[in-house]
Parts: C-alpha cells; sequence; structure tokens
C-alpha cells in the first residue's frame, strides 16, 4: 500500500476519453499507439510504476487547457506483450490527483507534475456507504442494465463490499466522458452512489447518450 511519502512529484499522462479508474480498483488496458508504449517502458524502470489516467476535454477551454484537472493514477500490476509487440497491462487505482504543470522534455507522452493533496482518504481502507439501500438500489440497476441491452453477474455484485460495489458500476456503466469525470471526482462513496442513481435515473427518463427509455 502507498502512503504520502511514497507518491512521486511527476508522473506520466495517459489522456483517455471514456476511461475510468478509481482507488483501489483495476482498469485493463489495451496499449499499443507508439507513445504509449514508450511510455510503459519507462513507466516499468520507475520503483513507483504509476500512470495518470485522465479525461480529455471535449472542448478546450479559453486558456488553452486540453484535460481535466483531475484524475487518478494508477500502479502498473499486470503486464504481458503480445508477439505483435502490443501491451496487455492492468492498472490498480492508487490516488487522485490534480494537475499541476507539464513537464517539458523529449519524450513522446506527456508527464506533468502532480499535486495529491485533498485526496488522502485515497490511500486509506475502503470506503462504506451507510446510505446505500441495496434493494431499490438494485432494482434501479436491473432497470438500466435491460434498457442498455447489458448483462451482469449478479451474484458477485450482491456479493461487493459497497465500495467495490460502486466503483465498478461507475467504471463499467457506458456513461459519458463528463459524466465520468463527475463519479471521478464525487469527494465520498456516498456522494459518487448519489451521482451513479442520478445518472442511471436520467438514462431511463430518456437524457444521455443512448436517448433510450423504459
Amino acid at each position: 500500500m502507498f502512503s504520502a511519502a511514497d507518491l512521486p512529484d511527476t508522473i506520466p499522462i495517459f489522456p483517455l476519453p471514456g476511461a475510468l479508474l478509481l482507488p483501489r480498483a483495476r482498469l485493463p488496458l489495451h496499449i499499443f499507439e507508439p507513445r504509449y508504449l514508450a511510455m510503459l517502458d519507462d513507466t516499468l524502470r520507475t520503483s513507483h510504476r504509476l500512470i495518470g489516467m485522465i479525461q480529455p476535454l471535449e472542448v478546450s477551454g479559453r486558456d488553452g487547457t486540453r484535460l481535466h484537472r483531475i484524475g487518478c493514477a494508477g500502479r502498473l500490476t499486470g503486464f504481458s506483450e503480445t508477439t505483435d509487440g502490443r501491451y496487455m497491462i492492468t492498472l490498480s487505482g492508487v490516488s487522485r490527483f490534480r494537475l499541476a504543470s507539464e513537464e517539458n522534455g523529449f519524450a513522446p507522452y506527456e508527464k506533468w507534475e502532480v499535486d495529491w493533496s485533498g485526496f488522502s482518504k485515497d490511500l486509506g481502507k475502503a470506503e462504506r456507504d451507510p446510505g446505500l439501500v441495496r434493494d431499490p438500489f438494485f432494482v434501479l440497476l436491473e432497470r438500466y442494465l435491460e434498457a442498455r441491452q447489458l448483462s451482469t453477474d449478479w451474484g458477485s455484485l450482491k456479493d461487493a463490499d459497497d465500495e467495490m460495489l460502486i466503483n465498478s458500476l461507475s467504471m463499467l456503466c457506458p456513461f459519458a466522458a463528463e459524466d465520468k469525470q463527475a463519479l471521478l471526482e464525487a469527494p465520498s462513496l456516498p456522494t459518487r452512489r448519489e451521482t451513479l442513481v442520478t445518472l442511471m435515473e436520467y438514462a431511463l427518463r430518456g437524457g444521455g447518450e443512448g436517448e433510450f427509455m423504459q
């Protein structure tokens, strides 16, 4: 487990629309672009093996910003190489961060100085959600998944602890990138669950990318 003292000042940044990583969760990724293959090679040489996942902005800001300011760093914990030189990796979420300043250099990928302050809970034990009432939550989830024509392993979901349940659904449900950012920035697990419920209810009323109703 990481402590605040273990976190580096600078990390490589991987901007990927719609890909959400949360603390203590796992994100599988398929890497094939040459610049990100170089990023992985360099990351494997570090002691921390951290990569910062972040959402690009849909529209660049007036000040020229291209990325959301908050992302989540994951430790490279799974790695395999295919015969044609691509990588299958797994990132295990460690902590959220704020972008501070981009580091100039010769690497083909971005490196940023980051600020870890304000996210100390990410380095602690799994959160609980005392306000989670599972029966109505699962009824809503079932309606949402049926409307999206998605299936799930209900046994695993119902056995999952609060954090694994809410964070896994936040990462896996096909929400828009800006909605994923809202889930990432939620200050607590109950707030993330409330955001998740709102997004599912909104989709069922006919909003969201799919424009479906039930």
